[in-house]
């Protein structure tokens, strides 16, 4: 008897599972947003090194500070140059208001001693001479692109999306097409392959290593290739804390040029 009623008890346990309804998967557009909104924190602070690794493995090796600030209405970036010489106290600001979906970039160069702005026909030019563009350094708005699936893929024993992004014919971009891996945990693309207007593989984005700091996926080791030039540019961040309430007035223009 106590066989039987335990046989019926499981038998309602399975049944009951079968009546969940599935799990809804996600549209290429969904993925693409929660990419663009994931947790970052509110605000960071940053410290590390760029490695500019040449074709015959030669590497100069730079040293920066980085700060962000993220509010309902803006995002802000600043990066300022510590070492070595030819580059200290060159300084970086972005400026994004998700309202408009306008971003400005300024760039501040000691020698000269004042700040330009970036301009749009800037934007594929080469940021401090790493394999990042002046494009790279800021975010598009999700409404630029055309978003498509692939099956799921692993990566490095991860379960990601293979998120297709495709720019819309009005989209100012040097890309055509951006493909990535998407972690399906948390979100964070791990890898990137960028594609020109002729669809020829020019640049790869990887992260290389990343971890959970202050519950917050982060990454720790990044680089990007740049395979027209056969040229790597390799971020390690050093040390980085969260969520600490920085001050706007570190993001302004007069911020950096101090």
């Amino acid at each position: 008897m106590l066989i039987k009623k335990t046989s019926l008890f499981l038998m309602m346990i399975c049944l009951s599972f079968w009546s969940l309804p599935a799990q809804a998967e996600l549209t290429a557009d969904e993925v693409a947003s929660k990419v663009f909104h994931r947790d970052v924190g509110e605000d960071m602070q940053l410290q590390g090194t760029m490695e500019l690794i040449s074709k015959n493995g030669h590497v100069r090796t730079r040293q920066f500070i980085s700060l962000r600030k993220d509010d309902e209405e803006s995002r802000k970036v600043l990066i300022r140059f510590l070492s070595p010489a030819d580059i200290k106290d060159t300084g970086f600001l972005v400026l994004e208001n998700t309202i408009t979906n306008k971003t400005q970039q300024h760039l501040y160069l000691p020698a000269l001693q004042r700040t330009r702005r970036i301009v749009s026909s800037q934007m594929s030019r080469s940021f401090v001479n790493s394999d990042y563009s002046y494009e790279d350094m800021q975010r598009h708005p999700l409404s630029e692109w055309t978003y498509q699936l692939e099956k799921e893929v692993t990566l490095d024993g991860k379960k990601c999306y293979l998120l297709h992004s495709n720019a819309k014919s009005d989209t100012t971009t040097q890309y055509n097409k951006i493909i990535s891996w998407v972690d399906k945990k948390n979100f964070m693309p791990l890898k990137s392959e960028m594609y020109d207007n002729n669809n020829k593989l020019i640049k790869t984005y990887e992260v290389v290593k990343s971890d959970s700091i202050q519950g917050i996926p982060t990454e720790l080791i990044v680089v990007m290739e740049n395979h027209t030039d056969q040229h790597k540019t390799r971020l390690t961040t050093l040390k980085i804390a969260y969520n600490n309430n920085l001050p706007d007035r570190f993001f302004t223009t007069r911020a950096l040029e101090k």
